[in-house]
């Protein structure tokens, strides 16, 4: 389930981007800029993106059923995709098209003040929404450098509106330096040459979106520190011998499948045994409130003995 946070991020980046979108395609129509309308488009596939995102995450909140026993969380994984593939289709697509557009029919720009005026306030209201993302993002980033926390980071809502947003302000100071040389030079076409690099700008971190959200998608292992603690957590127990497997999947942004496979030691009878997982199942779910699902295949010296999953 997605948590407080994600939803926070979401709404900031949206209400941003619907009021940035409005004022773009004003000072498009007023000045006739292929930027500014790639720019607009930009906005509204990123408002149409935080939706989805919305989406995803009510329907991922979905109780588990006969269908899916482990409940509907990857569903949020599975709408953060179908967000990359509109950034790349709609958002990198359009722009490019509507640069190429302009270079072939170029058109004279008017009233460059008014692109300026909308670029800068575009800027600030992205600046707070990117801000917003990076706050919420930052508390789980540790240790790790920026990439290494993106790719282990299993809540794609607060990556996805944090790429988004770097996006929309790398393209709205390319929107701004090509408007800006197109009056100076007098040359109508560094506003098609601006939107088309603004369409790579989307098509790059549509992609890098993509990479991210299929991994998840695919089943991804829970983060590497929190298997880490799960093998140390069972040493402690004093009949356990041999941790000898630490089976995760990422069923949602907070939920954790866990599949153990222990060795006991030979003295143990299966009372015994039984006690040893019923207190580590307590300590892992202390530890690491966020692993629902708990499967523990216990191995004994002399004979194995699987014990039913217990979930909460």
């Amino acid at each position: 389930m997605a948590s407080d946070s994600s939803h926070k991020t979401i709404f900031a980046a949206m209400g941003a981007n619907l009021a940035i979108a409005i004022t773009k395609f004003i000072a498009a129509s007023i000045t006739g800029s292929s930027a500014m309308i790639s720019e607009g488009i930009h906005s509204v596939v990123d408002t149409g993106d935080q939706l989805v995102l919305l989406l995803g995450i009510r329907r991922s909140q979905k109780p588990a059923d006969d269908s899916h026993p482990f409940g509907y969380g990857q569903e949020l994984y599975f709408w953060t995709f179908i967000v990359a593939i509109l950034i790349f289709a709609l958002g990198g697509g359009m722009s490019i098209y509507e640069g190429i557009t302009h270079l072939i029919k170029p058109s004279p720009l008017e009233n460059p003040m008014w692109n300026y005026i909308v670029l800068g306030m575009a800027i600030l209201l992205e600046g707070f929404s990117w801000t917003v993302a990076l706050k919420e993002f930052l508390p789980t980033k540790g240790k790790q450098n920026f990439w290494q926390a993106i790719k282990n980071s299993k809540d794609p809502t607060v990556f996805t509106i944090l790429f988004e947003d770097t996006a929309a302000i790398l393209g709205l100071f390319v929107a701004l330096i090509g408007i800006f040389l197109g009056h100076l030079f007098n040359n109508v076409y560094f506003d098609g040459i601006a939107s088309i690099i603004i369409g790579i700008i989307l098509a790059i971190v549509a992609v890098v979106l993509a990479r991210e959200s299929k991994g998840l998608l695919l089943g991804e292992s829970a983060n590497p520190q929190t298997i880490t603690n799960i093998r140390s957590l069972s040493k402690t127990e004093p009949g356990v011998q041999e941790v000898v497997r630490v089976l995760t999947m990422q069923l949602a942004p907070q939920e954790v499948l866990l599949n153990l496979e222990i060795q006991f030691s030979k003295n143990l009878t299966g009372e015994e045994i039984a006690l040893t997982v019923e207190s580590l199942e307590v300590k892992i779910r202390q530890k690491h409130p966020e692993i629902k699902q708990i499967f523990i295949e216990a191995k004994s010296l002399t004979a194995a003995r699987k014990f039913s999953p217990t979930s909460e």
